[in-house]
C-alpha cells in the first residue's frame, strides 16, 4: 500500500507546508539494488586514540573500494595505508560547508573512562550535519563485559545512549548504529560492516549488535552470493513477509525450502516455484511436524543451513474477551512450534556445521501492545529463546539470532483503521513504515556464512521506533 503522506510532503508545496507547521517529513529511503556498490559516496573515519580496530575497518573499506577521508590522525592513516587506501585528509576547521560524506564510522574502542568520551564529541560535533541523506553513522565499541575495568565498561556502556540519540537527530533517511566488536572478534567485522553500510539495512536505526570470536570463518564469500550452494528452511513463505524472505535469500543463492499450511498450498507453489526451490505442505503445530521436517531435508537435501521462523498469527483481543483457543494457538504457532522443530533439527543433527537459525519476534514483544497478550507474549518469548539457547548453539557451531520488525506495510497493515495505521508509519526516527524487504534483508545478513561472530543478537527492523526502543 502507497504511503499518500509521504508522497505528498515531497512535494515542492508539501515540504514547504510540513516544514511551516512541523510536519514529519519522510523522504524515499534508498534500498539495495543489485549491482550497485555497497556504499556510494564518501566515507570519513576516525577513531579514540588506542583503539584497536583501525586495520580491520580499513581492511573491509578497502574490499568495498570505499572512497576514505581521515582527520589528520596518526593510528587512522597508517591502517589505511597499510590496507592499500589512499585516505584523503579531511580538516573540519578549513572544509567548505559543501563537503559531505555518506557515512561516518568511528572506533570508540580506545575509550577507556567517561573523561574520554570527549572523543564523541570532537570528532561528530563537527561532521554530524554532514551526514547526506539516507546516509550512515556507525561507532564500533567493546562489549561492556569485555573490559578491562569498571570505568572502561561504564564509558563503553554509554555509546547506547549517545548512538540511540544521534539516530534521532540525523534525519533525512539516516541512521546511526552501534557495533561492539568482543576481543579476537576483529577479523569478524567484515559482514556486519558491509550490512550497516549498504542501502540493505535501510529501515534499521539505533541497534546496538554484538560480534564475538569464532573458529569458523567464511573464506572465498562471493558477496553477491553469500548463500551459494546453501539450503534456507523458510516457514511461512507464500505471502508477505516470508515471501520477501524466500526472494531474498533465493537472490543471495540459497535454494528455498518453503513451508506453509496446506490451505496456502497454491500460493506457496506459486511464490517457491519462481524461485527454482521445493516446498513443505505442513501444520507446523501438528504433533508429528517437527519430525517430518527433519526426515524431509535429510533425505532430500543431505540437511539444511539456514532456518528461518517465519510463520505466525494475530489473534488480538484484550485479555478479558480472549478466549483459550486465541490464546493458546498463538503460543502453539508463534513460539512452541519453532522450540519443537530446533530440538528436532538438533537431535537429528539436520542443521550443518556453520547453521543458522533466524526467527522472527515483533516490536510488540519488546514493548506490548494492548489487545496482544498472547503475541506479545509469544514475541518475548522468541526473545527469550534466542538469549538462552545461543551460548548452546555457539558451542555447537551455529548461530541463532532474531528480527523484530515494527510497523512493516503489508496486507495486514493496510487493513487497519487509518488514525492507527498513520500513527504506527509516523512514530519511528525515519517517521514512515517499512517493507517486508526490510525484514528480509536483515535476516539475509544474519544468515550469511560470514556473520558467525552474531551470535544471540535481536535487531529491530523499526526505523527506530518511539515505543519501546
Amino acid at each position: 500500500m502507497s504511503d499518500r503522506y509521504q508522497q505528498l510532503v515531497n512535494t515542492p508545496i508539501g515540504k514547504i507546508v510540513s516544514k511551516q507547521i512541523g510536519l514529519p517529513s519522510p523522504v524515499k529511503l534508498e534500498r539495495y539494488e543489485r549491482g550497485q556498490p555497497v556504499i556510494n559516496g564518501p566515507v570519513l573515519v576516525g577513531a579514540a586514540p588506542g583503539g584497536r580496530l583501525a586495520s580491520a575497518i580499513a581492511t573491509v573499506l578497502k574490499a568495498i573500494e570505499a572512497e576514505v577521508h581521515t582527520p589528520m590522525l596518526e593510528d587512522v592513516r597508517t591502517a589505511a595505508a597499510d590496507a592499500g587506501l589512499e585516505a584523503k585528509v579531511f580538516n573540519a576547521d578549513a572544509a567548505p560547508d559543501e563537503q559531505t560524506f555518506k557515512a561516518l564510522v568511528f572506533d570508540a574502542t580506545g575509550i577507556a573512562d567517561s573523561a574520554q568520551l570527549h572523543e564523541l564529541w570532537a570528532f561528530f560535533g563537527p561532521t554530524i550535519r554532514r551526514v547526506r541523506g539516507s546516509g550512515r553513522v556507525i561507532v564500533l565499541g567493546t562489549p561492556p563485559g569485555d573490559c578491562k575495568s569498571p570505568r572502561q565498561a561504564t564509558a563503553q556502556r554509554a555509546l547506547e545512549g549517545f548512538v540511540r540519540s544521534v539516530a534521532k537527530e540525523v534525519r533525512k533517511g539516516a541512521t546511526a548504529q552501534l557495533i561492539y566488536v568482543g576481543n579476537k572478534a576483529e577479523p569478524q567485522i567484515e559482514s556486519t560492516l558491509r550490512f550497516y553500510l549498504s542501502p540493505k539495512s535501510a529501515y534499521v536505526s539505533g541497534q546496538v549488535v554484538s560480534i564475538g570470536a569464532t573458529a569458523l570463518n567464511a573464506d572465498r564469500i562471493d558477496w553477491e552470493l553469500p548463500l551459494s550452494g546453501k539450503f534456507a528452511l523458510v516457514t511461512g513463505a507464500s505471502r508477505g513477509i516470508g515471501r520477501s524472505i524466500a526472494k531474498v535469500l533465493a537472490r543471495d543463492g540459497a535454494h528455498v525450502i518453503g513451508l506453509d499450511v496446506p490451505a496456502l498450498e497454491s500460493e506457496l507453489e506459486a511464490t517457491i516455484g519462481e524461485l527454482g526451490g521445493s516446498t513443505i505442505v505442513l501444520d507446523i503445530t501438528d504433533d508429528d511436524a517437527p519430525a517430518r521436517i527433519a526426515s524431509y531435508l535429510l533425505e532430500n537435501h543431505g540437511g539444511v543451513d539456514v532456518v528461518v521462523h517465519n510463520a505466525g498469527v494475530t489473534r488480538d483481543k484484550t485479555l478479558g474477551r480472549m478466549d483459550a483457543s486465541r490464546w493458546d494457538s498463538v503460543l502453539a504457532i508463534n513460539l512452541t512450534a519453532q522450540e519443537r522443530i530446533n530440538e528436532e533439527l538438533l537431535t537429528r543433527e539436520a542443521i550443518r556445521e556453520n547453521g543458522r537459525i533466524v526467527c522472527v519476534s515483533s516490536m510488540s514483544g519488546i514493548a506490548g501492545n494492548a489487545g496482544q497478550t498472547n503475541y506479545a507474549t509469544s514475541k518475548a518469548g522468541v526473545i527469550g529463546m534466542i538469549e538462552s539457547t545461543a551460548p548452546q548453539f555457539g558451542k555447537q557451531g551455529l548461530t541463532i539470532n532474531a528480527v523484530a520488525p515494527g510497523f512493516i506495510e503489508t496486507q495486514m497493515t493496510a487493513a487497519m483503521p487509518i488514525a492507527t495505521r498513520e500513527a504506527g508509519r509516523r512514530m519511528n526516527s525515519l517517521a514512515q513504515g517499512g517493507l517486508p524487504v526490510d525484514v528480509a534483508e536483515t535476516i539475509a545478513w544474519f544468515a550469511s556464512p560470514a556473520t558467525g561472530g552474531v551470535n544471540g543478537n535481536v535487531v529491530r527492523v523499526c526505523g527506530q521506533s518511539l515505543v519501546g526502543a
